[in-house]
């Protein structure tokens, strides 16, 4: 079994303008040591997706009844939707699944010291007392290249830049020693050389500490450079999904080909940009039938707007939801 596993994970939210749904249908497993790259535009459920892994959506959502998240440990199998309590909650809060941010001012407490918040989250976490909480918050903050780390222990995120607050913020998650790392967009708001440099540390963690990270961006160049497997989501569906070259080099499903194509080239500075067409609906107006025919070019009618496409292989685990590969697969 994998060590996290997402089966039809159905997310819908209670609004004073009514229910409304965030994600349908996910599936996605994620093995130790492996990186899985989740992308798509603002909206499209990515983030409420990874929240669902540590129970961190707001009170008003409401899982579908074959909803299941699925966490093994060494003590054994953990369902993760059927935690309540807020101290079975410990077990996927900070615990066994940690979580970085795009921003880290809005993680770290402003008032509190980047060491006591790291103490702290460890005496919470682990058996190890205060001297020894404080000593190994030291050597991660040392372990992902911070700088006179014993002298930013005591400091606040303010007096930090934003690339050491990023790779503090790492630290902070790292050092509970997390079966899977969440990163929700950890490297936007970097510039792109402090950017190189954090995501290079995070694939050297991945092969010291053997974790698996969850890798939420909307770049699918970053995304090439991180992640073994890609999946491309869509108004809360995944569309199209497999090993990242795969993906990339041969996209099947409209969506992900325009997300490549608006992509900016080097070698055609020239050419003008070539966004995907329209706007991503509102969750209050989702479509019928397949959800991005709104603004496919490569629409079917009478037939992307009615049914559901079903998920199709197209060989090296490689699948995506779209009825012109079913096309295409007759025509040959």
């Amino acid at each position: 079994m994998s060590l996290l596993s997402v089966e039809n994970l159905h997310l819908q939210f209670d609004t004073d303008e009514g229910r409304i749904t965030a994600v349908e249908d996910v599936s996605f497993e994620l093995n130790e040591g492996e990186v899985l790259g989740l992308v798509g535009e603002s909206g499209s459920g990515k983030s409420v997706t990874a929240k669902s892994l540590m129970q961190l959506n707001p009170s008003n959502a409401v899982y579908g009844p074959e909803s299941g998240i699925h966490l093994e440990l060494d003590s054994g199998i953990v369902e993760v939707l059927s935690l309540k309590k807020s101290q079975e909650l410990e077990i996927v809060r900070g615990g066994a699944i940690s979580m970085i941010f795009q921003e880290p001012m809005a993680s770290f407490a402003p008032a509190i010291t980047i060491g006591n918040q790291m103490v702290e989250q460890l005496l919470i976490h682990t058996s190890l007392s205060k001297k020894e909480a404080a000593e190994l918050s030291v050597e991660m903050l040392e372990r992902v290249g911070i700088n006179e780390p014993a002298k930013r222990f005591f400091q606040y995120a303010f007096e930090l830049s934003g690339g050491m607050r990023q790779r503090a913020m790492i630290a902070m998650a790292l050092s509970t020693r997390p079966k899977v790392l969440i990163a929700d967009e950890p490297t936007t708001a970097l510039d792109v050389t402090i950017q190189a440099q954090v995501l290079e540390l995070m694939k050297d963690l991945v092969k010291e500490f053997g974790m698996a990270i969850l890798f939420i961006t909307h770049d699918l160049g970053v995304i090439a450079q991180v992640a073994d497997r890609v999946s491309v989501m869509y108004l809360g569906k995944i569309v199209e999904s497999g090993p990242v070259r795969e993906v990339l080099h041969s996209p099947v499903h409209p969506y992900t080909k325009g997300l490549l194509n608006a992509l900016p080239k080097l070698d055609a500075l020239d050419e003008p940009l070539t966004p995907v067409p329209g706007d991503i609906p509102s969750p209050l107006e989702r479509p019928p039938g397949c959800v991005f025919h709104t603004r496919c070019p490569e629409v079917i009618a009478d037939r992307c707007n009615a049914s559901i496409p079903a998920r199709a292989d197209v060989g090296h685990g490689h699948a995506a939801s779209c009825f012109a590969i079913k096309d295409m697969e007759e025509a040959a």
